[in-house]
């Protein structure tokens, strides 16, 4: 049940964070430079470089406590409770971070074998208990999509005989939103 995992989502992000954690990336001028670092390490890079996002989304003046790693893999659920485990990723962030690693058709393949339907996508987002940081993660969507597929691009050339597919539906997922130029 996304819903479900929206509704964790934004307990998790009205948590008061413990102190000493690292800050994670927070607008999509962040995003981009970690999205060219990891491009700097693949071969094959160009065409994936040529997709960059148009415009710019700012830094989130207040961040907060993000898990980090919200992947299917790292949710059990128990008797009608979801519980998220696997905390080696936790930061003061923006939560717009958690939701589109939820969303992203990348980590859904990789951990439950197919990405979410538009339908799962929408309850997600409806479930999710702040407006404003959907519509964030909603502006910030093709720079999440681009980072991931360069993730995955550079997993795949490691080895990663699934990353490479990941990267696709990445990529298509970027291109499907993905203003067209002249």
């Amino acid at each position: 049940d996304t819903g479900h995992v929206a509704q964790l989502l934004g307990r998790l992000h009205d948590l008061a964070p413990p102190p000493g954690l690292p800050c994670g990336v927070n607008g999509s001028a962040a995003l981009e430079q970690q999205t060219v670092e990891i491009l700097r390490n693949c071969r094959d890079r160009d065409q994936l470089a040529a997709l960059r996002p148009l415009g710019r989304v700012p830094p989130l003046p207040q961040l907060v406590l993000i898990h980090g790693d919200p992947v299917p893999g790292n949710l059990l659920a128990h008797d009608g409770t979801l519980t998220l485990i696997d905390w080696q990723c936790p930061q003061i962030g923006d939560p717009a971070e958690d939701l589109a690693l939820f969303l992203s058709p990348a980590m859904q393949l990789m951990y439950r074998g197919a990405a979410l339907s538009k339908d799962e996508e929408d309850a997600f987002l409806q479930a999710y208990p702040d407006p404003r940081i959907v519509g964030r993660a909603l502006a910030l969507k093709p720079w999440f999509h681009w980072r991931m597929a360069a993730y995955c691009q550079w997993r795949a050339e490691r080895g990663g005989a699934q990353d490479l597919q990941a990267s696709g539906l990445e990529r298509a997922a970027l291109q499907s939103i993905r203003p067209r130029t002249a």
